[in-house]
């Protein structure tokens, strides 16, 4: 993997020299035109240099000006870790110029691969990796990932970067052994009840609506009452709430689902309060730093050695941190947990699929009576925000859309 990494938003690179034979091409890769036809080589925004294409090239030089098809990079173990993980990351970066991957996913693989290198060395051949080898990363990762749902997470990133390896013939079978395993739903459940439950009691959320500033109040009651997330909220624009009727609609940004959602009364004045104050930027985002920015965005920083790299900023978990500490309320729960109040409280209408609506949940594929259901009518989805209403203020009728 090349450290020097670029941003996917970044413009084309120059030429690297005047002898070099690729170009930049339009759609991301470094290319070359062979017998009449364009031929691709590795992704120029995880290879800026163009280091790695131009090791591509040379290898395949041969068999293409004879119109062959060229053979796999290197097979079994003659194969780097640095080649599998630039591969990896092209493929990605692929996925995401066409909006097949989040720019935050994408830079979560970048850096699960970035973990590899720096343990293992970029030159490490993959067919020498044996099960103590894994073994040993799995500690390392469990210092890092204290989560155990965490640690899941990212031993399922590490082995999908080794099973593409084996899909597209760049390495043979790896044996992780019986020790790189996932930790289990057992633990996972123990470290979650260590936590205590992850919801606010009514009290704890008035307290937190009396002292939040004009957003932070209008996000909290939207990730009380309509389980916005974080990114949605970054993502939330004027253009999907019509306060004339009372509702929003927006996709959930990590499924893409459409939801609908009736807004309280007090919901719709917090939206209007930050509407007032909104500076004029010409862009219809509903909620803005007072820089001026998204509160979620993934940004390009550089290091002191001008590396690039993909930074994850979320100023909604921080701000909401910050009030927890500030009024005393027990910090192992975040803002994300609103949205378990919705799922918790709003559930005992007794009506799972308006919940799962609300929440911009995606069905399982199994699930036979989802992919027969193409709505929910507005009084089921009423009723579910009612729930959470009665349970917060104690009067449902004074909530809900007009």
């Amino acid at each position: 993997m090349n450290n020097s990494t670029k941003a996917p938003a970044q413009d084309k690179p120059s030429k690297p020299s005047k002898n070099f034979p690729l170009y930049a091409h339009a759609s991301g890769m470094w290319a070359k035109k062979i017998k009449t036809k364009l031929v691709y080589f590795t992704s120029w925004r995880v290879d800026p240099t163009g280091a790695a294409a131009l090791e591509q090239f040379e290898r395949e030089w041969p068999y293409l000006k004879k119109g062959e098809t060229p053979p796999p990079i290197e097979l079994g173990d003659g194969c780097r870790l640095h080649q599998l993980v630039n591969q990896f990351l092209a493929s990605k970066d692929g996925r995401l110029k066409t909006g097949g991957l989040s720019t935050r996913t994408f830079q979560q693989y970048y850096q699960s691969c970035a973990r590899l290198i720096a343990h293992f060395g970029r030159e490490r051949l993959v067919g020498d990796l044996r099960p103590n080898d894994f073994r040993a990363y799995r500690v390392k990762l469990a210092e890092t990932f204290k989560s155990p749902k965490s640690l899941k997470g990212e031993i399922i990133v590490v082995r999908t970067i080794f099973r593409f390896g084996e899909d597209t013939n760049l390495i043979t079978r790896v044996n992780f052994g019986q020790d790189f395993d996932a930790p289990s739903a057992k633990a996972i459940r123990r470290a979650r009840n260590i936590k205590g439950p992850k919801v606010f009691e009514p009290e704890e959320i008035k307290r937190i609506l009396d002292a939040a500033d004009v957003q932070l109040r209008a996000m909290t009651l939207l990730g009380l009452q309509a389980g916005l997330g974080n990114s949605d909220l970054a993502a939330l624009r004027e253009s999907h709430i019509d306060f004339a009727s009372g509702w929003l609609t927006m996709p959930r940004v990590k499924t893409e689902i459409v939801r609908r959602i009736p807004l309280w009364k007090e919901t719709q004045a917090a939206l209007k309060a930050v509407l007032a104050a909104r500076p004029d930027t010409g862009d219809d985002l509903i909620f803005l730093t007072r820089c001026r920015q998204p509160w979620v965005r993934v940004s390009v920083k550089m290091d002191d050695e001008g590396k690039e790299t993909y930074v994850h900023t979320d100023s909604i978990s921080h701000a909401f941190h910050k009030l927890l500490k500030k009024l005393s309320i027990n910090g192992q729960r975040g803002f994300y947990c609103l949205r378990h109040c919705l799922e918790t409280f709003g559930g005992e209408c007794r009506d799972q699929a308006a919940t799962d609506s609300l929440m911009g949940h995606a069905p399982d594929a199994r699930d036979m009576s989802a992919h027969y259901r193409h709505r929910i009518s507005d009084e089921r989805l009423q009723a579910v925000t009612d729930a959470v209403y009665t349970w917060l203020f104690g009067d449902a009728k004074e909530g809900g859309a007009k």
